[in-house]
């Protein structure tokens, strides 16, 4: 059900788009106000650039999709907000999507799914996981802005381990909202609270809750034990990568791979890569459509 709302978010989003998509100069910056207006679907009668702003700033047509794939995810997690206790609609998920349109694909990824194009014999990463470790910086900046959002009980602060009373008045590793790297710090009172992100790999967790942050949903989530929301620190919004099929030449072989974090957690790219197309159902060379791992690949995955 999700996934069949989710596209018709993205359906509803692109539908707008086809005749500026297909219209090879730029996107005009501004539109009719009443897009129902007689004349208004014709391109010829979208407002020009000029009647906006003197300088114009230049968008391409894939920047278009881009936006409609991210509006059609927060439009879904809002649905999903909307409709959560109607429907007993407690949990979240990841989501990732694939769009193929005029000789491009999108792949929109919220979650700590992930996706690869095969292309003859190289692997070529087309999203990356979201976690704790991951959207670190996001995290802690936002729980600098909004202190609130801690309700006391959490510090931004990261440390490498968890700070003891006795250890009060000395210097320790610390990291912000603004390092990459590590410094020292003397330790205060408020440096005692549960660190905003903490662990590491997968144990990372947020809010020592959830060990995501992108997907849909969880509005619900809180802080075990206590009345704190996780969802504030949450993005429905993906991450999408583009890839131009039209600047490489592909072969048979050539796939991509789409898996949650149940495939990739216990496998790697080159093992995914060897497992595909040529144990397809059309043989070495001719995998006839999507692949599906056999059961023994899915054992095998599963640990």
């Amino acid at each position: 059900m999700a996934s069949r709302l989710l596209h018709r978010h993205i359906r509803e989003q692109l539908k707008d788009l086809v005749e500026i998509l297909q219209d090879p100069s730029p996107p005009p910056l501004c539109l009719p106000s009443t897009p129902g207006a007689p004349g208004s679907s014709d391109p010829s009668h979208l407002v020009g650039p000029q009647s906006c702003w003197s300088s114009q700033k230049e968008v391409a047509h894939e920047s278009l999709v881009v936006g409609a794939i991210e509006n059609a995810f927060q439009l879904m997690d809002e649905q999903m907000a909307r409709e959560r206790h109607g429907h007993q609609v407690e949990g979240g998920c990841c989501a990732l999507v694939v769009v193929y349109l005029l000789g491009k694909v999108y792949v929109a990824n919220a979650g700590d799914s992930r996706a690869i194009i095969v292309r003859n014999g190289e692997i070529i990463p087309m999203s990356r996981e979201f976690t704790p470790e991951t959207e670190r910086q996001r995290l802690q900046l936002l729980g600098f802005l909004k202190p609130e959002l801690l309700g006391g009980e959490f510090t931004h602060l990261e440390f490498p381990r968890r700070i003891q009373p006795k250890e009060l008045g000395q210097r320790m590793l610390y990291r912000d909202q603004n390092m990459t790297g590590w410094a020292y710090k003397k330790i205060e009172l408020e440096d005692l609270r549960f660190p905003l992100v903490c662990g590491e790999g997968k144990k990372a967790r947020v809010m020592a809750t959830i060990g995501v942050t992108r997907g849909l949903g969880d509005h619900n989530l809180r802080v075990c034990s206590s009345t704190l929301p996780i969802k504030p620190f949450l993005s429905c919004f993906p991450e999408v990568r583009v890839y131009d099929l039209t600047q490489y030449e592909h072969c048979p072989d050539d796939v991509l791979v789409l898996g949650t974090d149940g495939l990739w957690d216990v496998t790697s790219d080159c093992e995914v890569h060897s497992s595909g197309p040529s144990s397809g159902p059309g043989g070495p060379g001719h995998p006839s459509g999507p692949w599906l791992a056999s059961p023994q690949q899915q054992a095998g995955f599963r640990g």
